[in-house]
């Protein structure tokens, strides 16, 4: 059977006594955390050498009969038993797999629960459809965290260290963490020993900051992106160049840097909009949504005074063009980038004199 994504599935071991649980998905980290909870719900630990049994899918290839063995062997010590096998694939599919799940064939292994920690497998995977189709398995699918679900883990891991969260930090904390939890796991953890050693010294080091998410948590495709929409719109051609650079090594492409800084500019526009119509400039950032950090905030103050309106349009409309080019055209799209990148930035240089 398929696992909604809000079901619990140590519960559902219990209460069905399923044979089998595939744990499957684009997030390899979540996965295996979840695989090594679940053997610890069924064996007590995740290392006991007595109830927990590691193997691979090439061990069973050369001995298809040690899974069967494995399912039927009683505990020494007592208890139930777990069989944890990564890597696993449609190889498993057939033979001693498809028998321990076929509902004619005897409950040799009495508590005993395969677990199989698997990557990302496509709807037609026979894996899949063997466990999904069976009726004591579980196929339980692990995709990456959208943001109000890496919130929570954040909040979670930081009340653990006895440590709180500010709005900012939290915000800035799920858009760059949430590709993978065992990655998320790392970073939480690197941070909260940042914060055992001080962090900011305004908050007493028992509040992440801003200044501390910062500080530990890095991206550098996105610190490198930023640059470029901050040297872009400020008006500075030399620090452009740098930052495009070193944002085109990190692995961004050209197009995403156009769409990048033309959300940035249409955020401005947006904004100028409102003060044109009698809102103040704090008021006017603040409005938008969502809003920008106070660092942000700050910047975005100081670019709407060298860019009316008129300018404004004119920006978003060599983007949008630039975006056309880049994708349809037969000239490198780097290069097409660049130019209409620089191109703001004089533009907007010619205001600083």
């Amino acid at each position: 059977m398929k696992l909604p994504r809000d079901a619990h599935v140590e519960t559902l071991v219990d209460r069905q006594r399923l044979r089998a649980v595939l744990l499957y998905g684009p997030d390899g980290g979540l996965a295996h955390e979840r695989a090594t909870a679940l053997v610890r719900h069924v064996a007590g630990s995740a290392d006991d050498p007595f109830r927990v049994v590691e193997l691979t899918v090439a061990a069973l290839k050369d001995d298809p009969a040690r899974l069967a063995d494995e399912v039927a062997a009683q505990a020494l010590t007592g208890g139930r038993r777990a069989v944890w096998l990564r890597d696993a694939g449609d190889a498993l599919a057939s033979g001693p797999l498809a028998d321990l799940l076929d509902d004619a064939v005897p409950d040799r292994g009495g508590d005993t629960v395969v677990v199989l920690e698997a990557g990302d497998l496509p709807a037609r995977s026979s894996l899949r459809k063997l466990v999904e189709g069976a009726t004591r398995a579980v196929a339980v699918g692990c995709y990456h965290d959208e943001a109000r679900d890496v919130a929570t883990v954040i909040r979670d891991a930081m009340t653990k260290h006895g440590l709180s969260v500010a709005p900012d930090a939290l915000r800035y904390l799920s858009e760059h963490l949430g590709g993978d939890r065992l990655v998320t796991r790392a970073e939480i953890d690197k941070l909260a020993l940042y914060m055992q050693h001080g962090g900011d010294d305004t908050t007493g080091g028992r509040t992440v900051a801003l200044e501390d998410a910062l500080a530990t948590v890095g991206d550098s495709a996105a610190i490198a992106l930023d640059d470029v929409i901050s040297a872009t719109a400020d008006g500075r051609p030399a620090d452009l160049e740098r930052a495009l650079g070193r944002a085109l090594l990190d692995g961004e492409s050209p197009v995403r840097v156009v769409r990048v800084c033309l959300q940035h500019f249409q955020r401005l526009h947006l904004a100028r909009a409102r003060m044109d119509a009698g809102a103040p400039a704090v008021d006017a950032i603040g409005s938008l949504r969502p809003p920008p950090f106070r660092r942000d905030a700050e910047r975005m103050a100081r670019q709407l005074q060298r860019w009316s309106p008129r300018r404004l349009a004119a920006a978003l409309d060599r983007l949008l063009q630039a975006e056309v080019e880049c994708k349809s055209t037969a000239l490198p799209d780097q290069t097409m980038c660049a130019q209409a990148l620089l191109d703001l930035a004089r533009a907007a240089e010619q205001t600083r004199r």
